[in-house]
């Protein structure tokens, strides 16, 4: 049973990987790609956008959550988990929380978003709390999603 959870976590993880890779290579924003499962269908996927549409609230998780709540016709994501490339930030933690989501997988920290550039850990010292969510967040892919944040900084992109 565990191994079968871990696959499916590298695959649905991958396809986040993906989703992050057209993103930037389009130039819509950071490396942050996300996918929204339910009963192991992806009924969303968004990546960030906050250069594209000039919005700072576009991260991957909220462009993904957006699309899974239009697609399933529900504000209530009840039962749904989420895979994203980056630790999630204080604002899309708790977007993650309001849609109801069951769990979020992550790929890189806090400090790896910080080291490629982004401040979540600023806001994060301003928001702390996630240490209270025991067992909501895991760390999945680590390696292949920190591989991704290479080849975004050795692309010439704009920083937010």
């Amino acid at each position: 049973m565990f191994f079968a959870l871990y696959v499916m976590a590298d695959k649905f993880m991958q396809m986040a990987i993906d989703e992050a890779r057209q993103g930037i290579t389009k130039g819509h924003g950071g490396p942050f790609g996300t996918v929204i499962v339910k009963n192991g269908e992806v009924i969303g996927r968004g990546h960030n956008r906050v250069l594209k549409n000039n919005d700072p609230t576009c991260h991957g998780e909220m462009d993904a959550i957006r699309k899974a709540a239009y697609n399933e016709d529900t504000f209530d994501l009840s039962g749904a988990v989420l895979y994203t490339t980056g630790e999630p930030c204080p604002m899309c933690l708790c977007a993650c929380l309001w849609a109801n989501i069951r769990k979020v997988y992550y790929g890189c920290t806090i400090a790896d978003n910080e080291r490629i550039g982004f401040r979540d850990a600023k806001f994060e010292r301003v928001f702390a709390g996630r240490e209270k969510l025991e067992g909501y967040m895991e760390e999945v892919d680590r390696e292949a999603c920190l591989a991704l944040f290479d080849e975004y900084v050795a692309q010439q992109h704009r920083l937010y």
